[in-house]
């Protein structure tokens, strides 16, 4: 080797031992730092501990000492809780894999996790632990750690499995054990619970949180008394939470060992979860009531379970029912029962409560089916019950009772029992009284016909042969009208009966339409002398039909008794009476006194509809007896004061005739062209033109009377004989009643005298025609040219007659003028109270609410109108004032309304008289008088529906929630056709649930 090289050499191993001189002492300073970061992080220094052994591991070239320092980097950020800790362990892991922390961070995190009780975290990192890796000592720690944390985070099966491998540990064995038990007692397994719990239960740091569990664990596995000696020390050192639950143990204990008077006070002091009681709750504390006797205090509890669909809330409907029918509470015993009988937990409560709702119907009354439906379906559901025989006896009753005559009949179609026929016989004439009442004759007949063919009881027999006559004489079958009537006479049960005393006046009545007014004057007077001392209106109307039918026989003396002796009476018609009397006296030849009782009459009867009648008979009588001047003045009278009057034309023609009788032919030619112009059509303008042409005959001007009579559109002159034969030949067929060929006739008369002289007359025959054979339709073209005339002796008839056509079709806009008309024109009362009547009622459709009343008004201040018509008025009045919300009249006028009417008025009455007593806030007699509208009026749905909305709302205001939900909720199912009452019905509901879920907890909110 040279000396150059060895120089080499020995520079290399001098330089080799230098650099190792200096790594030796980096590591010893970053070792220095280490260790000063690790006493940092021994004394929880973590933030400097870390900065620390970030320096360290940036500067150490060493890797076992490079992954110590990310191990401690790592955990002082979990204790840090920054937010890259998982990170930093998760990269510690990655970057480290050999490292012997590995396992022990794992474990120093989750630790860390567990002892700052963040048990979610720790789970997630002893899952990630290799247990091989942990020593013995360690691994009890974990399982219990690891077991616990899964606990803590409501894992049960994972918490069992680690708990479960340290039972046995003496350290961590009982804790394990405490939660093993809790958890089983959680889980509902009863045994293991009250096993581990035992195991435990003499250690000091246990026994104050297991005394109320294994309390609760005694009574959920039946040891009732166990349970209650528990309870009951644990009581003394409970807090408030704890001394409710413990109650609720107590008082179910006592209630299941059938010791009711002890469960009272504790189910009392149950507070409910979260402050509210379950359905359950109420159940028990009521039943104990209810074993006790106290059923007010039942009631107050059952009737808080709201929308029960468990055998629990059977039973508590069930008993609630027969608490109520203790307290004599039929109504609310019936929803409760009806509630129970809907559910089928518990088959035998169900029937039993299903016949209680049965009867309960047929004694009180039910708003959702009537009492007949329901006994019938019970039979039907339960044909072999024990109390069949009682339950058909008050099925056939409830068919009358009911009063729902309609829904009784279709029960009955097919039953041929002797009771069903006996029942059937008395519904079949009051469901006929009920449409006759409506006006609907023929079905009406065919009813009173079905009740006759099942002659069972004879007073019904004998009622319903009366009520047949009655229908047929409406239906103007006069003929068999009185053969009803009088086979009705010769029935012995006919005497017995409320038609009896007015027999004679109906045959008297029937007679008179029949046209023999010697039978009607006969049996008028029979009827006269058995009510000779009743001041009532029909014996007035007798002694006027008597007089009438005297006056049409020509007996004018008798005729004027009794005109005379309806005077007497002085009622409305009082003027009528005293009108015919003057003018049967002129038939007597007493021409004087006829004037002078037309003239007292003139003056008496100011406001009477016959004073235009009595005017022109006055002029009549002063032209026959020679006093043409009077007469003059009389007519002019008429003709000014009346000038809407159908006796005007008359006036005037009898002035131009009273003119030229008296050779005064230019002032005779005025008149008669004047009723010519005026009167077009009439007979008095057919009349006025043929004496106006004598006087242009005698006065030789008949280029004249030529020129003036073509101005008259409806004479054609030259086609008068033919006019004349047709219209007569049309006339004869309507005489001898032979309809249909009188139709025809006088249609065909108008077809070729669309004019002509009698079209008057044939509009108006055509159109009786047609209504007498239900065609309206067809009438109606012919009253209107009736109506469109000037006035005649048919125009009051037509107006009736084409108004009543629009009633019927509720064209109220075109009925009202012509009922306008009627009212202002009429001669006969009827027809004024027609018009009056249907004035109210259109107007009222029309909801001219303030004219519907006026009208309403004047019909009731007519004291000759019947109830039906008064019912109507004060219905109208009550409406109106319902809708105008004046509800002091509308109460007023109801009330009036409930004393008259019959029907579905009636059943409106009573429930706006239920209406108004809710708004008194008396509920229970609002409730009461719901319960009359169930019972007499089922049928008319609507107004039930609406009654039982109110009832709710008076059981709610009575603090009945039971009640109140159960009515609604049965409304809505049941009267869906009603979809205001449904949505009333359901606004409602929800109210009231929302109210009553906030104390109950199994009540959920509607909605919700």
């Amino acid at each position: 080797m040279t000396i150059n090289s060895r120089i080499s050499l020995l520079v290399a191993i001098s330089f080799n031992v230098y650099m190792q001189a200096q790594q030796s002492a980096t590591y010893t300073s970053d070792l220095a730092t280490y260790q000063k970061a690790l006493t940092l992080y021994n004394n929880q220094q973590y933030s400097a501990a870390q900065s620390l052994f970030g320096t360290v591991q940036k500067e150490t070239k060493e890797e076992v000492l490079s992954s110590d320092c990310a191990y401690y980097i790592a955990n002082c950020a979990v204790r840090l809780n920054q937010q890259s800790a998982d990170q930093l362990i998760e990269n510690f892991v990655k970057e480290y894999p050999t490292s012997t922390k590995r396992n022990t961070a794992f474990i120093d995190v989750a630790d860390f996790y567990f002892a700052n009780g963040k048990y979610a975290y720790a789970r997630k990192w002893y899952d990630k632990v290799d247990e091989s890796g942990l020593a013995r000592s360690e691994k009890e720690k974990f399982y219990f750690n690891n077991g616990y944390s899964a606990f803590s985070s409501k894992q049960f099966k994972e918490a069992n499995e680690y708990l479960k491998r340290v039972e046995n540990s003496k350290e961590y064995g009982s804790q394990a054990k405490y939660y093993i038990g809790f958890m089983a007692y959680e889980g509902n397994d009863y045994e293991n619970a009250n096993k581990y719990f035992d195991q435990v239960s003499n250690q000091e740091q246990y026994k104050e949180k297991l005394s109320y569990y294994q309390a609760d664990l005694n009574f959920k596995l039946g040891n009732f008394e166990k349970a209650i000696q528990l309870a009951k020390a644990k009581l003394k050192t409970s807090d408030a939470n704890e001394v409710s639950e413990l109650s609720k143990i107590i008082g179910e204990s006592y209630f299941n060992l059938g010791n009711y008077a002890e469960a009272v006070p504790y189910l009392q002091a149950y507070k409910g979860k979260d402050r509210k009681w379950s359905n359950t709750d109420f159940y028990q504390l009521g039943y104990a009531y209810y074993k006790q006797g106290n059923f007010e205090k039942a009631v107050s509890e059952f009737n808080k379970i709201i929308g029960g669909t468990n055998a629990i809330a059977q039973n508590a409907y069930y008993h609630l029912g027969e608490s109520y029918i203790k307290l004599n509470k039929k109504q609310e015993a019936l929803n409760a029962f009806k509630n129970a009988s809907e559910m089928d937990f518990d088959l035998k409560i169900q029937e039993d409560a299903y016949l209680n709702y049965a009867k309960l119907s047929y004694d009180i009354g039910n708003s959702y089916q009537s009492a007949p439906q329901i006994l019938a379906a019970y039979l039907e559901k339960y044909p072999k019950t024990a109390q069949k025989e009682d339950v058909e006896s008050l099925l056939i009753d409830s068919y009358i009772t009911s009063k729902n005559y309609k829904e009784a009949l279709k029960l009955l179609e097919g039953k041929k029992s002797f009771e069903n026929k006996s029942a059937y016989q008395k519904v079949a004439f009051y469901r006929g009284l009920e449409l006759f009442n409506e006006n609907n004759f023929t079905e009406a007949k065919t009813l009173f016909e079905g009740s006759l063919k099942e002659p069972r009881d004879a007073t019904f027999t004998a009622r319903a042969t009366f009520w047949k006559a009655e229908t047929d004489y409406n239906l103007s079958n006069y003929n068999d009208a009185l053969i009803g009537f009088k086979q009705f006479q010769q029935l012995p049960a006919s005497a017995s009966t409320p038609e009896n005393k007015n027999t004679d006046y109906n045959i008297a009545y029937t007679y008179f339409k029949l046209k023999n007014y010697n039978q009607s004057a006969q049996f008028f007077n029979q009827f006269i002398t058995s009510n000779k001392n009743k001041d009532d209106q029909r014996l007035h109307d007798a002694y006027l039909r008597l007089g009438d039918a005297n006056f049409v026989s020509s007996d004018y003396k008798n005729a004027i008794t009794a005109y005379e002796n309806a005077i007497k009476l002085n009622t409305q018609d009082a003027d009528y009476a005293f009108f015919q009397k003057a003018l049967s006296a002129g038939y007597i030849g007493q021409d004087s006194k006829k004037v002078k009782e037309l003239e007292q009459f003139i003056s008496d009867y100011q406001k009477s509809k016959l004073r235009d009648d009595a005017l022109y008979e006055l002029g009549n009588s002063y032209v026959k007896m020679g006093q043409t001047d009077k007469a003059i003045q009389t007519y002019n009278r008429l003709n000014s004061e009346y000038k809407m009057s159908s006796f005007v034309s008359k006036s005037l023609l009898r002035q131009g005739l009273v003119y030229y009788n008296g050779s005064k032919n230019e002032l005779a030619l005025t008149k008669f062209k004047q009723v010519a112009s005026e009167y077009p059509e009439t007979p008095e303008a057919a009349q006025a033109v043929a004496t106006a042409r004598l006087i242009y005959i005698d006065l030789g001007r008949v280029n004249e009377y030529a020129t003036w009579v073509k101005t008259l559109k409806y004479v054609e002159v030259t086609d008068a004989d033919l006019d004349n034969a047709t219209y007569e030949a049309a006339e004869k067929q309507y005489l001898d009643n032979n309809t249909d060929k009188a139709i025809t006739q006088f249609n065909g008369y108008l077809s070729q005298f669309a004019n002509g002289l009698h079209a008057l007359q044939a509009h108006f025959y055509v159109a009786q025609l047609y209504y007498k054979k239900g065609l309206m339709d067809n009438a109606a073209s012919h009253y209107q040219y009736v109506v469109a005339a000037s006035r005649n002796e048919f125009t009051e008839e037509a107006l009736s007659r084409l108004s009543q056509f629009y009633l019927e079709s509720k064209s109220w806009n075109k009925a009202i003028p012509l009922l306008e008309r009627l009212e202002e024109e009429a001669n006969f009362p009827q027809n004024i109270v027609f018009a009056q009547s249907n004035l109210m009622k259109a107007n009222y459709q029309l909801e001219s609410y303030n004219k519907a009343v006026a009208y309403a008004e004047k019909v009731l201040a007519n004291s000759k109108i019947d109830n039906k018509i008064k019912a109507d008025a004060h219905i109208i009045i009550a409406r109106s004032a319902i809708k105008t919300g004046d509800e002091t009249k509308a109460k007023d006028a109801y009330a009036k309304v409930e004393t008259v009417a019959t029907g579905e008025t009636a059943a409106e009455a009573l429930y706006y008289n239920a209406y108004f007593k809710h708004k008194e806030a008396k509920y229970e007699a609002s409730n009461t008088t719901v319960q009359k509208l169930a019972k007499d009026f089922s049928g008319y749905k609507y107004y039930s529906a609406k009654g039982l909305v109110l009832m709710a709302k008076n059981f709610y205001a009575l603090n009945d929630a039971f009640q109140a939900t159960y009515i609604l909720e049965s409304v809505i199912q049941n009267f869906t056709d009603f979809n205001d009452v449904v949505a009333e019905a359901k606004t409602e509901l929800s109210k009231i649930k929302a109210l009553e879920a906030k104390t109950n907890s199994s009540i959920q909110p509607e909605g919700n």
